[in-house]
């Protein structure tokens, strides 16, 4: 799967040719968004609210021009900032574990395997930090991950910033172009927003909110 923190420019095997099927994660696979649920596990609830007060003025800006890359780096740099990266792979695989059970979708949970079983090649693609997403997509045994990558200084320490623009709308496309070639089509795509739309309109089975229970 893609490594996390650097921009993805590598092309992705897919030495088969198998069919390629693209799931996006938040509210797809999951009944809701993982970034904003990890933020709020790892900070716990006094830290939480604290630095939702942080982000009061991007939460203002955000709801004049919902622009959703620019409040999520708002809240990397709010809540993210300086965090090592081994400590930020530890919290997200402990995160994975801890909510697992009650966070995925058992419908497309089912649709996801049953690609497996037709030897599908399965992408994650989500606006979200892959490095928050990436213990998911490895018990999943996802082919591939692509999501939003966090940048790391010299230290390998969070920035707050982001290496590449929000992996959403038209960007998911790129990202798929740019991981499969530029004539990549897809033999099927789920997703829930108008960020997916684009990524739906590349497959030859699209999926729009097909996924709906709880666990």
């Amino acid at each position: 799967m893609t490594q996390m923190g650097t921009p993805p420019p590598n092309r992705q095997s897919n030495p088969s040719d198998a069919p390629i099927v693209a799931f996006d994660f938040d509210g797809t696979l999951t009944i809701r968004d993982s970034f904003t649920e990890f933020l709020r596990w790892r900070a716990g609830k006094r830290a939480w609210a604290l630095g939702l007060a942080k982000m009061t003025p991007a939460i203002a800006t955000y709801a004049r021009t919902r622009d959703r890359g620019r409040i999520k780096a708002a809240s990397v740099r709010v809540f993210l900032k300086g965090v090592p990266r081994a400590e930020l792979e530890a919290d997200a695989a402990r995160f994975r574990d801890a909510i697992w059970d009650r966070f995925m979708r058992p419908d497309a949970l089912q649709t996801w395997d049953d690609w497996g079983r037709k030897d599908a090649h399965r992408v994650i693609v989500t606006a979200s930090p892959d490095i928050v997403v990436r213990p998911f997509a490895k018990r999943l045994g996802a082919d591939a991950l692509l999501g939003t990558p966090l940048v790391f200084d010299s230290d390998d320490r969070v920035t707050g910033r982001f290496a590449s623009a929000n992996c959403r709308a038209e960007e998911k496309v790129r990202r798929l172009r740019e991981a499969y070639g530029p004539d990549v089509s897809l033999a099927a795509a789920y997703g829930d927003t108008s960020g997916d739309t684009e990524m739906l309109a590349i497959a030859d089975q699209p999926g729009f909110r097909v996924f709906s229970r709880h666990p």
